[in-house]
């Protein structure tokens, strides 16, 4: 069952900003190059995939909202 809610455009735009931290993201982009060359422990395995998922929530998140903007992901 779909329901709405009202909620301040300032909030919804503001969830279009939403991105990792730049540590985290450059963390991101180190683990999934070392993955690449086959050279992750099984620690850093699991650090890649808990960061590459709350990555993906989050670009979801914002298409959704750019969605309800009426705008295109840039």
């Amino acid at each position: 069952m779909a329901s709405t809610i009202d909620a301040p455009l300032q909030w919804v735009e503001s969830i279009t900003m939403l991105r990792l931290p730049e540590h985290a993201d450059q963390r991101l982009q180190e683990l999934m190059d070392r993955n690449n060359e086959g050279q992750l422990t099984e620690s850093e395995k699991a650090d890649l995939e808990a960061l590459a998922e709350l990555s993906e929530q989050l670009s979801l998140v914002r298409a959704e909202a750019l969605h309800l903007l009426g705008r295109e992901p840039s």
